[in-house]
């Protein structure tokens, strides 16, 4: 996007219409410097300052914007959000104050996932000023991150499969001059067995591959981001019924996920050395799929039991922290849209957390509750392994319980991280079900903020 063409733009003076943001504690007064006409204006849309309410009143001869707000004095990223979609197409500046932390919300409120229709919606952009432009280019990255993780989790998967997953990490290595592996074929059965097991049914066009990349000075701290790339998830020989598998196209939301942090970090030149880890596969029915009661044969040597083909999503992120886990990282954080326990858990708004380390943990909340990107931490108790105990392999890849999915799901990850190493594991949705301001209903970016800032906060000291 080029700055002439950029939602939020540095404020010189120019010609905007005039928004100003009033809470309820604010309302009273906000109207008594208003004009008789603006009263008039704003009663009869009985704007009442509430969240997201907002109403046009008359400005001179030209028009104004008084919105609604929680707090005038901390704007959250979605509290103008809806302003950006509603409003006309036009350059907006708030009065008595800068948008702030709300300059986010502005811009994902315009996006739109338009590929597939004939007649796209060709309304103009709602341009917003700032007198802070050296705030533009962080929260710009930031909110295209975003929005690329929605564009990647919202494309049907006939469109994005392991090759769609593989040409972003191009991208990648083209634009960061990263180093670029990808694992297929003969080599992908022999060095990531599972990978390769749990993609082997797939049609060639989708066929699986480990895709890695490497950036940054070799003297930086070790970072590994994995994300689950299963790009699409029928189950298996244990098959989902048809209604489980209508969102099956986001079961490669942690992909996204992982390849949008690594564009942040790769773009804002963050001091670690990075490995970008997706495995990526189609977890498809056909005459060679894999078997419930099958044992496979990991990259770190142990033996997993089969125990439900749904689970497949565990089988290849394992074969990703082993992988990892030899390079001897500072830090892996792992996503992955890996169960409906975690689902039932804390809902669709927020990811599952776990971590080894509580300061990590705690690093990741903090960052998310000061980003709008909050998470929920769950826990790796020790208690629940024996539920994945097997009796004719080192362990089985589904819990012989009907508790604690999300924990035991984490559980087997943890078998496959080196011991001592930090790790994150970051069980996300990647989609909201229904329509929020800033957040429309489909792919999601759900704990991607709060990781960005985590690792900011950790290997960042240059501005400090």
């Amino acid at each position: 996007m080029s700055d002439k063409n950029a939602l939020i733009q540095p404020d010189r003076g120019q010609k905007a219409i005039a928004i100003h943001l009033v809470d309820k504690d604010g309302l009273d007064d906000f109207l008594k410097v208003r004009t008789p006409a603006q009263r008039a204006a704003l009663a009869a849309q009985r704007f009442e300052a509430e969240g997201y309410d907002y109403a046009i009143m008359p400005d001179g001869e030209e028009w104004a914007v008084a919105a609604g707000v929680a707090n005038t004095a901390d704007l959250s990223s979605w509290c103008m959000s809806k302003l950006a979609k509603k409003l006309p197409a036009g350059t907006y500046r708030r009065i008595g104050g800068e948008p702030g932390a709300a300059m986010f919300g502005w811009i994902t409120g315009q996006y739109r996932f338009d590929r597939y229709l004939s007649e796209p919606d060709e309304e103009g952009p709602r341009v917003l000023l700032t007198g802070e432009p050296a705030t533009i280019d962080a929260i710009t990255a930031e909110a295209e991150a975003v929005m690329l993780v929605r564009d990647l989790v919202n494309t049907p998967a006939e469109d994005m499969g392991p090759a769609q997953l593989e040409a972003e990490a191009e991208n990648l290595h083209k634009a960061y001059r990263a180093e670029i592996r990808v694992t297929r074929g003969d080599t992908l059965e022999h060095e990531f067995p599972m990978v390769h097991t749990v993609g082997r049914a797939a049609s060639r066009s989708h066929a699986p591959r480990m895709i890695e990349l490497e950036w940054g000075d070799p003297k930086h701290p070790k970072l590994a981001v994995i994300g689950k790339g299963v790009c699409f998830d029928s189950g298996g020989l244990d098959i989902k019924p048809g209604s489980g598998m209508l969102l099956m196209k986001k079961d490669m939301g942690g992909a996204a996920h992982a390849l949008a942090l690594a564009r942040l970090i790769m773009q804002d030149q963050l001091p670690v050395r990075l490995h970008l880890l997706v495995p990526a596969v189609e977890n498809a029915v056909s005459g060679n799929s894999f078997r419930p009661g099958d044992v496979l044969k990991s990259r770190a040597g142990i033996s997993v039991e089969i125990g439900n083909t749904d689970a497949e999503g565990r089988l290849i992120l394992a074969d990703a922290l082993a992988r990892a886990g030899e390079n001897e990282p500072d830090l892996i954080v792992d996503f992955a849209t890996l169960t409906g326990a975690a689902r039932v858990a804390v809902g669709p708004d927020m990811p599952a957390l776990f971590t080894r380390e509580d300061a990590t943990a705690e690093a990741i909340l903090a960052a998310g509750k000061a980003h709008d990107d909050a998470c929920w931490r769950l826990p790796l108790h020790d208690g629940y392994r024996e539920y994945l105990k097997s009796e004719v392999a080192d362990i089985n890849n589904a819990g012989s319980s009907g508790f604690a999915g999300a924990s035991t799901a984490a559980l087997f990850l943890d078998k496959f991280v080196p011991k001592d190493t930090d790790w994150a594991h970051l069980d996300t949705f990647a989609w909201r079900p229904s329509d929020k301001p800033g957040r429309p209903k489909g792919g999601a970016a759900l704990g991607l903020r709060a990781v960005w800032h985590m690792l900011k906060q950790r290997y960042d000291k240059r501005d400090r």
